[in-house]
């Protein structure tokens, strides 16, 4: 629900799903579950036919896709696409659905090439796609293709995850399909792809949808250099660029730079301000001449004039920092 370019970070993931031709979702929720219902509601916004579904304990990938089965509809052989809840992507979900009917696979992954796949589920391929081995973070790694968390499930395989318990699909079900022989197929694209992890990673996925890098047909206006929201305001000396988004009824003061930033709703970034590849919370205030790179300042955080924080710091919610307390240049 972290808003992402505009709209809560799923929004693009229903948004994808629905332009794929998917129209019924279920949610499969657990922390603050009441805040998707309240935004999503029954999904007719959003062209879907929305279901939720809340974990009182924690199920893991496999117990949770399990623990939403009786919701799902179609036959045994009804493709079930599933997809990780904080993956960025602008693979092709139709022609994964495609190949999956065409193979008549348990489980279709998708797969994608990265440059260091040591944190990733490793999934070497034979020659004809067919899946030979899913190895869960491997030190060694023999092949840069990951599992890149979109799946697509033959309906009769969900059925066959244990009922009640964690499982994980990356450690338990794949692993036992593969042992089976049964046909798991991947699905190798490598069109934009991010994990957003963490915060450095959500700041680039919101300001890649800015820009349009990645896809999305959620977005709340036109790609470009920066999304302002609804009553925000710009001073027209401020320069805002790389892909931030002001959040609504926020404001940027005269000669301020914001460069590939996440600034939230009712945020305000004094005059003279530089901020980069930051996230600014809700109702923060950025005084006068401060520079932020590479930070998050927390909500309702009170920033005071010709600070420095820069390399990762974080500013809890509501803290109130005096003027020029931290500093990392030269006052010279």
């Amino acid at each position: 629900m972290l808003p992402t370019a505009g709209v809560p970070f799923v929004t693009h993931q229903l948004a994808r799903a629905q332009a794929a031709g998917v129209d019924h979702v279920v949610l499969a929720t657990s922390y603050r579950a009441e805040t998707f219902e309240a935004y999503f509601g029954d999904g007719s916004t959003f062209g879907l036919d929305l279901e939720y579904v809340t974990e009182t304990e924690p199920m893991g990938t496999g117990g949770g896709i399990r623990n939403v089965a009786a919701r799902l509809r179609g036959g045994a052989d009804a493709p079930v696409v599933v997809f990780n809840g904080d993956v960025l992507s602008g693979h092709d979900i139709a022609a994964q659905v495609a190949l999956h009917r065409e193979r008549d696979a348990a489980v279709t992954l998708h797969l994608t090439h990265v440059a260091d796949p040591r944190a990733f589920g490793c999934v070497p391929i034979d020659h004809d796609g067919r899946v030979r081995a899913f190895l869960e973070k491997d030190p060694n790694p023999v092949t840069n293709l990951i599992n890149a968390g979109c799946y697509v499930f033959r309906r009769d395989v969900i059925d066959e995850i244990p009922y009640g318990r964690p499982v994980s699909v990356e450690r338990d079900t794949f692993p036992h399909l593969l042992q089976s022989r049964a046909y798991i197929a991947g699905f190798v694209d490598s069109s934009y792809w991010l994990d957003l992890g963490t915060p450095a990673a959500f700041v680039q996925g919101s300001c890649d949808l800015v820009r349009g890098i990645a896809p999305s047909p959620a977005l709340p206006g036109a790609t470009g250099e920066a999304l302002i929201l609804p009553g925000a305001t710009v001073s027209s000396s401020a320069v805002v660029s790389g892909g931030t988004c002001i959040g609504a009824n926020a404001a940027v003061g005269d000669r301020a730079h914001v460069h590939g930033s996440v600034v939230f709703d009712d945020a305000v970034i004094e005059a003279g301000a530089v901020v980069r590849t930051s996230v600014i919370g809700r109702g923060a205030r950025v005084g006068a001449g401060t520079v932020l790179d590479g930070v998050v300042i927390g909500d309702g955080a009170d920033i005071g004039s010709g600070n420095e924080l820069v390399s990762g710091a974080r500013v809890w919610p509501g803290v109130v920092m005096a003027p020029t307390s931290v500093r990392f240049s030269s006052d010279e």
